[in-house]
């Protein structure tokens, strides 16, 4: 897991500043500059618009005495939607997007969850807590 997290932050970004240099080539620096201060000000804004959402229902969850499950996974989902919003880049930013909108987000989490539930069964689902 290491080995491809670590492939992943090196090259990405290659392939990111390759696909911005490509872009600019096309419609020119400053529209693809425009591009990448848009997407980071528009993902913060809806980042932060979800997340509020996200934690008023993890409130109202625990009023109730629920676990709020789903609102945790809405809240990774968006942490880390807004975050890829925030680095320049084209396959950031529509990851970013994808995990930070509502609908699709619906779907990931399904994903997500099944992912989770296959690990439990399979007894490979790590939780580490300290103290």
């Amino acid at each position: 897991m290491l080995i491809k997290l670590i492939l992943l932050f090196t090259i990405l970004p290659f392939i990111e500043l390759a696909i911005l240099i490509k872009l600019s080539n096309y419609i020119g620096l400053g529209y693809t500059l425009f591009i990448v201060i848009f997407t980071g000000v528009t993902g913060a804004y809806l980042a932060k618009r979800e997340g509020r959402g996200t934690i008023k229902r993890i409130i109202i969850d625990m009023r109730h005495g629920e676990i709020p499950k789903d609102e945790l996974i809405n809240g990774l989902c968006i942490v880390l939607g807004g975050g890829l919003l925030l680095a320049p880049g084209i396959i950031t930013d529509i990851t970013g997007f994808l995990l930070v909108n509502p609908s699709s987000r619906k779907i990931i989490k399904i994903k997500i969850k099944s992912i989770i539930q296959k690990k439990i069964h399979e007894g490979t689902f790590m939780f580490f807590y300290r103290k």
